[in-house]
């Protein structure tokens, strides 16, 4: 397959270049520059927010042009019309990277891909002074008015996993590694919505090349009984036993407290249980979201202490790494305090 993805140097956009590498895809990447380029595959350089830039972009389009875009923009939407529109004639697919944020509250139980959506944001909106949901449901109507039909909007839950951005489950899996009590949030038996991003990247490969017949609006997490809250938690303290034994003298311990409970005390969920949704009428079908078109056409998730392993690793890796780049004074400063 020839594949376009526009960015491709972080996190979903980079895991969907290396799974199209390790396919045998050929690969086009359309960047800023402001990162290495990706070995193997071609970069084209240029800011998407530049109507000269994406023409010089569709002008570098293979013979026959491109199979499929991968876009996973979630700046201000105009820019998705921008290069939809540019590309729809050289490009026979458009996967846009969406979110259940476009979903209108409240969300009810086994809310689907026909649940009402947000009205979309105007073009020069961002997320930093419009609702999320409603710029990526803006990126969704800018997609399909350029693509119709060919167009897919993947509207995913929770995605995590190496490099996770923003960071989430690398959160939890830092404050577990200290050892102590780690608080844990709600029912323990509560699903956790959630995909890895290598899961979400092979999918999107899958269904973005010639001859899918998928298209439209398809909700994207592991199904509803992939993982509960326990699961999540359990991992994160198995993973991190070794660090938080080196740390406090034994692996960290759950603390369960109930929603009602936390909210009482002032948590902010956001900041201090990243990644995790409380169970009450409006987010119910965050917790409950039908992912049948997903798993019919060919979403495959593994283990959520798999993801977790691997996070931990890179984690690791990083800090290794940072430990290596710190000047000498600096580590002897460390040593002495």
């Amino acid at each position: 397959m020839r594949l376009l993805v526009l960015g491709g140097g972080v996190f979903v956009g980079r895991a969907v270049v290396d799974a199209a590498l390790a396919r045998g895809d050929d690969v086009t990447t359309f960047a800023r520059g402001t990162r290495p380029p990706v070995a193997g595959a071609r970069q084209v350089r240029g800011d998407r927010t530049v109507p000269d830039d994406v023409a010089r972009l569709v002008a570098a389009a293979p013979a026959g042009g491109w199979d499929a875009v991968v876009d996973t923009w979630a700046g201000a939407p105009g820019a998705v019309g921008l290069s939809a529109t540019a590309l729809a004639d050289v490009a026979g697919r458009y996967g846009y990277v969406s979110s259940r944020a476009v979903y209108a509250p409240p969300l009810g139980v086994g809310m689907d891909e026909t649940h009402a959506t947000r009205p979309p944001a105007p073009d020069a909106a961002t997320v930093e002074n419009a609702e999320y949901g409603a710029v990526k449901r803006a990126g969704e109507v800018a997609a399909t008015a350029a693509f119709g039909e060919r167009a897919l909007l993947a509207r995913c839950a929770l995605v995590v996993g190496p490099e996770e951005e923003p960071a989430r489950l690398p959160v939890w899996l830092r404050r577990a590694s200290r050892g102590g009590t780690v608080v844990a949030p709600g029912d323990p038996d509560q699903p956790w919505r959630l995909v890895d991003v290598r899961d979400l990247a092979a999918w999107l490969l899958a269904v973005v090349q010639p001859g899918s017949g998928v298209s439209g609006a398809v909700n994207v997490a592991a199904p509803e009984d992939h993982a509960t809250t326990r699961d999540v938690l359990e991992a994160v303290v198995d993973v991190t036993a070794a660090d938080a034994t080196r740390a406090s003298g034994a692996p960290a311990r759950l603390d369960w407290r109930s929603w009602a409970e936390l909210e009482a005390s002032g948590v902010d969920r956001w900041t201090e249980l990243p990644g995790w949704v409380p169970r009450t009428p409006e987010t119910e079908g965050l917790i409950s979201t039908d992912v049948g078109r997903a798993v019919a056409s060919g979403l495959r998730c593994r283990p959520v202490g798999e993801t977790l392993r691997d996070i931990g690793a890179r984690e690791r890796s990083g800090a290794r790494a940072a430990t290596r780049r710190q000047p000498r004074g600096t580590r002897d400063a460390r040593r002495r305090a």
